[in-house]
């Protein structure tokens, strides 16, 4: 009678998700609990991820925290030689690539249970992983290859998160030169293909002032707008009004004949005082 009961709650242990197979590990010798990894082997509807090749990659979910890439990799190397194992928080597309990281202020936060993407050099991989549902649980950490839990674990992390002055400072220089580069090819392409046309024979025309080496300033920008804005005020309210082009045009009138009454006077003045030379 117990047998059976143990074998009923070993059957319901081992389900699976329909189409993925069990695989069951433990820590060590000295954990009875096993922890099981569920297994399928990854197909895409488009043969265009080469990092994850057909009949070779083998997806895993339920990665316990305490597996590493390395653990990994040498949990299925028994299988067939490993080619790459990826490990990420959920399942996503592999043609996404990501830009390098930096090693310096990794602010990598304390990762749960994951999924992995295993790609062995030959397809009797995956199947072989397959199989190991069948037996034994697997000890990921054993006196030969142990895995670091608790304060060493976390002591060894921060030793590693400690920076290194020299190494910061020649990798942000290293960066810098880059982008320096990088910002210098792009002006001598602007400048070459600056007055040239297109494919569509559109030729891009540029403003450019006194220094057209110094980028204007925000300051510079604010005060050109307030400059513009008065500007659109004041001839809108000029010339808003048919009568006041009238009445514009008028007191340019008076202030011309003003202006000619008053050189008159000078005229007749300078003529009385015999100073007045037309010629």
């Amino acid at each position: 009678m117990a047998d059976s009961k143990r074998t009923r709650v070993k059957d319901r242990e081992a389900v699976a998700p329909l189409g993925y197979a069990v695989i069951p590990v433990k820590f060590s010798e000295e954990h009875q609990s096993p922890h099981y990894l569920y297994v399928k082997e990854h197909k895409v509807r488009e043969d265009t991820d080469l990092k994850r090749p057909q009949n070779r990659t083998l997806f895993v979910l339920n990665v316990p925290p305490y597996c590493t890439e390395e653990c990994l990799s040498r949990l299925f190397s028994g299988c067939c030689a490993v080619q790459s194992v990826e490990m990420c928080e959920k399942p996503r597309p592999g043609e996404k690539t990501e830009m390098p990281k930096t090693k310096f202020f990794n602010t990598e936060t304390s990762r749960g249970f994951q999924v992995a993407y295993i790609v062995f050099k030959s397809p009797a991989g995956v199947q072989a992983a397959k199989c190991l549902s069948t037996q034994e649980p697997v000890v990921i950490s054993s006196n030969r290859h142990p895995i670091q839990t608790g304060i060493h674990k976390w002591i060894t992390r921060y030793a590693a998160s400690v920076v290194d002055p020299t190494e910061l400072k020649t990798e942000v220089d290293a960066f810098m030169q880059a982008y320096d580069q990088k910002v210098a090819k792009e002006e001598a392409k602007a400048e070459k293909e600056d007055g040239l046309p297109d494919e569509e024979g559109w030729v891009k025309v540029t403003r450019k002032g006194r220094k057209p080496g110094l980028p204007r300033t925000e300051a510079a920008n604010m005060r050109a707008l307030e400059r513009e804005k008065r500007k659109r005020a004041h001839k809108e309210l000029l010339n808003f009004y048919a009568w006041q082009h009238r009445e514009t045009k008028r007191e340019h009138i008076a202030q011309l004949r003003k202006k000619f009454e008053e050189d008159k006077q000078k005229i007749a003045v300078m003529r009385a005082q015999r100073k007045f030379r037309p010629y």
